[in-house]
């Protein structure tokens, strides 16, 4: 129940975001924070590992980046997957129940619109070892590397400032 409650928050505050983003990049342009930024150096540290969630934060990642885009920004998005998120990138959806399913072959088809932006994607072999994922099953736009965490310190130490989103 309290699951459920917590799941129906996150996605009614997903929602109402994505619904903001919806609005003309002349709003997107009225950010004082954005004034003076040529470009946006940006890691997405991604470990939210229920499907539904997942699909909605990946669409406002997508979005963010279409946005800054327009506003001529130059963003550079990394996505990392570490922790259980790991098991959405998959193609083994062996303990998924049908919903859960249909939600993953959404990520899938987002995360290869995404690449095909030029947003690039990174996942933690740490973590596939640790929640037994075979690696050859991981969607083929994932660069794996060792660590995700060492990945994550590597790209701050270059400037690109860390989302959370877990």
């Amino acid at each position: 129940m309290e699951t459920n409650r917590k799941r129906i928050i996150v996605i009614s505050i997903v929602s109402l975001f994505l619904g903001l983003t919806s609005f003309s990049i002349a709003w997107a342009e009225e950010y004082d924070a954005m004034k003076g930024v040529n470009h946006a150096d940006v890691i997405f540290d991604m470990r939210d590992g229920i499907p539904e969630i997942a699909v909605e934060h990946r669409k406002l990642v997508h979005d963010t980046f279409k946005q800054l885009t327009a506003m001529k920004k130059n963003p550079v998005f990394v996505v990392v997957f570490m922790g259980s998120a790991v098991k959405l990138i998959s193609s083994d959806h062996s303990g998924f129940n049908a919903e859960e399913k249909k939600h993953l072959k959404e990520l899938a088809g987002t995360i290869s619109k995404m690449s095909k932006d030029g947003i690039d994607f990174e996942v933690c072999l740490a973590a596939v070892e640790y929640f037994g994922v075979d690696p050859a099953s991981i969607q083929s736009e994932m660069k794996h590397v060792p660590n995700g965490w060492i990945s994550e310190i590597g790209y701050q130490a270059r400037g690109y400032k860390l989302v959370p989103v877990y």
